[in-house]
């Protein structure tokens, strides 16, 4: 599905339930939050996004503890999960996507390569969990932008199945 037939749906299913949404992305950099707003009517489901790139925006926009970044590093599920719950904690959304991730071409190590990325989806009735993502596994030759293409799906699909609960 593409990531336009993907944003339609959940701005339609968001908007037929009468829910918002928010967005927290770090290596996507707005990429979610714009492909919702790509949508006629978007604004009855995208609160907002927040694009926290740096450790120190996870920290004072999310409320991402500095001890979880400093012991799972920003490239984690324990990461993702306490960014999609501080979109909740700092919107009016009632579900949230965050996204953290190491996109390449260069920053990824043997234990955390590029092409691994999380994806945290939060609810204000069914709690957080991350999602774990190896895309060069899959596409071994994928670019940065092909990497954060992959992401924006993933992203916008695991949040139309929790809204879809």
């Amino acid at each position: 599905m593409s990531v336009e037939t993907l944003a339609a749906k959940l701005v339609a299913l968001a908007s037929q339930r009468g829910v918002m949404v928010a967005t927290a992305e770090s290596c996507t950099g707005g990429l979610i939050a714009a492909s919702i707003t790509e949508v006629p009517g978007s604004s009855a489901a995208l609160d907002r996004g927040f694009v926290t790139y740096s450790n120190p925006a996870k920290i004072a926009m999310l409320g991402v503890p500095e001890s979880l970044i400093a012991a799972h590093g920003a490239v984690s599920a324990p990461v993702a999960e306490a960014m999609a719950q501080g979109a909740l904690n700092h919107s009016d959304a009632q579900f949230a996507v965050a996204v953290t991730g190491i996109a390449g071409p260069g920053g990824g190590t043997a234990h955390k390569p590029v092409g691994l990325v999380y994806v945290g989806v939060a609810s204000t009735d069914a709690g957080v969990a991350a999602i774990e993502y190896r895309f060069q596994d899959a596409h071994p030759d994928a670019s940065r932008a092909q990497i954060r293409a992959l992401t924006v799906d993933a992203a916008l699909t695991g949040l139309l199945e929790a809204l879809q609960r």
